[in-house]
């Protein structure tokens, strides 16, 4: 495969970015960046969703037009990618667009030939936070398992469904013929058995006069579409579909990273709505955990949310980028605070990645007349196999160990002596100490992109660093 196309979930524009979405956002860069050192084409997508009761109700609260309300909150999500030092090139979809909100009227129109579209008179538990109706099941002490601290809503209105009890066979079917398309393997498990266990037909529409803010229904002024049902579609809309079909075909299929919050909407609700509208599925489904601080899950009430535009200007991009990576899980819950992160901070990049640089480089510029030749392919078979499987913390762990290895390396054969006695041994160490060094620099590209440049253009400069590039914090 030449080119390749991966995705975030879109987050709502109801708050300031969290680190989550963060999270996200350094996975999916990580592996845009491996894929195009490896030679490939990528076409990265982002962006907000803007739609739904929620940020409806956020408007209001705030006292400020809908469109006002999202316009101020979208410019913070639009500057992450940035801060993050994702791609350049990163693709911002908003579900606002008018090219978003056409594709999404001809998804319901396809889906609407095919018979999977219908009226009904509903009730129903909601969950604003979630929105999405909550089965018995979903709920304990009359609060959803996801936001305990939100009143369940009872909905009681004619709405259009969508017929997902008619993929059951289908989604079972692709599971099975499947068994990477959700990873990891676990999560591939729990959505085989919610779909086994019966799926039922969910609301896809909202009544205008209780909630005006989204995408008009196609022929029925009275309903807009339910955000969820228009934000997935994003993936399609952002790639060009349905009038540029080029440029679909080119990219699709795609990638997808979710939050374990979004593995039915991602992996049921998102491929049953492909095969309404006969289209091709996604080819994989990245689902992630939660980041917890200090055990708890993060929220305004309890004080302990963090931001990721605060880490950044605290200390760096590369330095958060590093956390997230490495002490982050690529698939379960992990632990966030800023203890922890200070201290793998110092310990890891200033006295760790930082120092050795300084080392290496200081010889060199001392030693060497110029820059040794590097070879080209200096990327470890291990590396490449790590990041194919998204395994970012193991990818993060071997250029460590060769952070290590090159530390011990100095220790042993002690160049800066060596030179003093043999010109040509000591200028060959540390020649072979600069080669590994710049090894750690491209296999760093994905990870953190920043320090890669900086370490290579050290090595073509043969210079040591002005400042070290990361200060140890107290």
């Amino acid at each position: 495969m030449k080119s390749i196309y991966l995705t975030t979930t879109l987050p709502y524009v109801n708050d300031e970015p969290h680190i989550g979405f963060a999270l996200e956002l350094v996975q999916v860069d990580a592996v845009a960046r491996f894929n195009r050192l490896m030679g490939k084409e990528v076409f990265l997508n982002t962006g907000t969703d803007e739609h739904g009761i929620k940020i409806y109700l956020k408007a209001l609260e705030a006292q400020e037009s809908v469109q006002d309300y999202v316009d101020r909150y979208f410019n913070s999500f639009k500057n992450l990618p940035a801060k993050l030092g994702v791609i350049d090139d990163i693709n911002f979809i908003r579900t606002t667009d008018e090219s978003h909100i056409t594709a999404a009227e001809e998804f319901w129109r396809r889906c609407e030939d095919k018979g999977d579209i219908y009226k009904k008179k509903y009730q129903a538990k909601y969950c604003v936070g979630c929105e999405m109706e909550k089965h018995d099941s979903e709920i304990e002490n009359d609060h959803c398992f996801i936001h305990p601290n939100l009143e369940l809503e009872l909905i009681a209105e004619e709405n259009y469904f969508f017929r997902f009890s008619n993929y059951t066979d289908k989604l079972l079917a692709l599971y099975q013929d499947n068994p990477n398309f959700v990873l990891p393997a676990h999560r591939q498990t729990e959505i085989s058995k919610f779909v086994a266990s019966g799926l039922r037909d969910f609301s896809i529409s909202r009544l205008v006069t209780k909630m005006p803010w989204g995408v008009p229904v196609p022929g029925d002024s009275d309903h807009v579409m339910y955000v969820w049902f228009d934000a997935l579609i994003n993936y399609i809309s952002a790639i060009g579909w349905p009038n540029d079909d080029h440029k679909f075909k080119k990219w699709w299929p795609v990638i997808q990273f979710a939050g374990k919050d979004n593995l039915r909407q991602q992996s049921a609700m998102w491929p049953a709505m492909l095969m309404s509208a006969d289209l091709p599925l996604p080819e994989q489904i990245l689902i992630h955990g939660f980041i917890t601080s200090a055990g708890q899950k993060m929220s305004k009430s309890l004080g302990n949310v963090i931001s990721p535009f605060t880490i950044i200007d605290q200390y760096s991009a590369d330095a958060l980028r590093y956390y997230l990576l490495r002490h982050v899980s690529p698939f379960e819950d992990s632990d966030f605070t800023p203890d922890k992160f200070k201290d793998a901070y110092n310990a890891n990049l200033a006295n760790g990645l930082g120092n050795l640089v300084s080392r290496i480089m200081t010889l060199a510029e001392r030693y060497l007349s110029e820059a040794p030749t590097i070879p080209d392919n200096t990327i470890p078979t291990d590396f490449k196999e790590a990041m194919e499987a998204y395994q970012f913390n193991q990818a993060c762990d071997l250029v460590w160990r060769q952070i290590g290895d090159l530390d011990e390396r100095i220790a042993t054969t002690e160049p800066f002596k060596v030179i003093k006695t043999d010109l040509s041994k000591g200028r060959e160490l540390i020649s072979d100490l600069v080669i590994d060094l710049y090894t750690i620099g491209r296999m760093l590209n994905p990870l953190l992109p920043a320090t890669s440049i900086a370490i290579k253009d050290l090595i073509k400069k043969n210079s040591k660093p002005v400042v070290p590039l990361f200060l140890r914090r107290d």
